[in-house]
């Protein structure tokens, strides 16, 4: 599979702006808020679901390689770590956020908002589903489906939903002339 000079630049981009968002960050147990989801919103929206979802594969390799670009580091051992599962929800998430806006020829605010609350929803149910998973098996702490979700998603609906209204505004205003832009050169959006 080959892909134009544009569509790589763009992913790569999108994947170091993920790697910079890990670092802007509001500290909370277990589970930070950081600016990650802004860039995973940003990056379903305007690079559509193959190549946003790209991007994002591409962040979660550089940090299992080695690279300290998650939270807490990065290495292959990071799989352990109790919110890996949120940063395979980001690939998820952004394929989603993409498939979503893709549906439509000219997004609204209310179309990328919408793509950016379902592509939350895989986030969360990706993260919470594996934080439950390492806590209980991994750390060998019992811990309630209800308990994680109390500190694994309530915290950081508010924030979230601050991200997602800045990404919508941005990603209708962007959009367009990042649309025109890809398809003058090409790229295919990923359907």
């Amino acid at each position: 599979m080959r892909f134009p000079v544009k569509t790589m630049t763009l992913t790569a981009l999108f994947a170091v702006l993920t790697a910079v968002g890990a670092f802007i960050r509001i500290p909370f147990p277990l589970v930070p808020i950081t600016l990650q989801t802004f860039f995973v919103f940003l990056s379903g929206t305007l690079l559509g679901s193959r190549t946003g979802a790209l991007a994002q594969l591409l962040y979660v390799g550089m940090g299992l390689i080695g690279l300290p670009v998650f939270t807490g580091g990065g290495g292959p051992q990071y799989v352990l770590h109790p919110t890996f599962g949120y940063l395979l929800g980001f690939i998820a998430g952004a394929w989603t956020i993409g498939f979503i806006s893709e549906r439509f020829e000219k997004p609204s605010f209310k179309v990328y908002l919408a793509a950016c609350l379902a592509g939350t929803v895989v986030i969360y149910a990706v993260g919470v589903s594996v934080l439950y998973l390492n806590l209980n098996y991994v750390a060998g702490k019992v811990t309630s489906l209800r308990q994680v979700f109390e500190f694994g998603v309530i915290p950081f609906v508010l924030g979230d939903i601050i991200k997602m209204s800045g990404t919508a505004a941005l990603a209708s205003r962007v959009g367009p002339r990042l649309r025109q832009i890809q398809r003058g050169a090409g790229v295919a959006r990923g359907r």
